[in-house]
């Protein structure tokens, strides 16, 4: 709740996006942990942190634009960008289940 976090239907967990508000151009940067939003018209649910930032605690909802930053760790660009099959991300990640 405290962290700057959001949930998206499409970008990878844990990789980064800045979330911008249209309207009057404040944005956050927020770690991608979770799906959603399940609400139809809706790109993002952002954590209660990150619509502070953004001025949405009060307002509720307002226009965003949302853009992918890839990988928060760069350990796992591997396994967001394809380059080493799946199998192998745990290894390199330094363990892993």
């Amino acid at each position: 709740m405290h962290a700057l976090t959001a949930a998206h239907p499409e970008l990878p967990m844990r990789s980064l996006a800045r979330v911008t508000r249209l309207d009057n151009g404040q944005s956050v940067v927020v770690r991608i942990n979770d799906r959603g939003p399940f609400v139809e018209g809706r790109i993002v649910d952002l954590s209660r942190a990150a619509a502070r930032i953004l001025g949405l605690i009060e307002d509720g909802l307002a226009e965003v634009r949302v853009e992918a930053f890839g990988p928060a760790d760069p350990q796992d660009r591997a396994a967001v960008s394809g380059f080493l099959p799946r199998r192998n991300t745990a290894s390199a990640r330094g363990g892993g289940n």
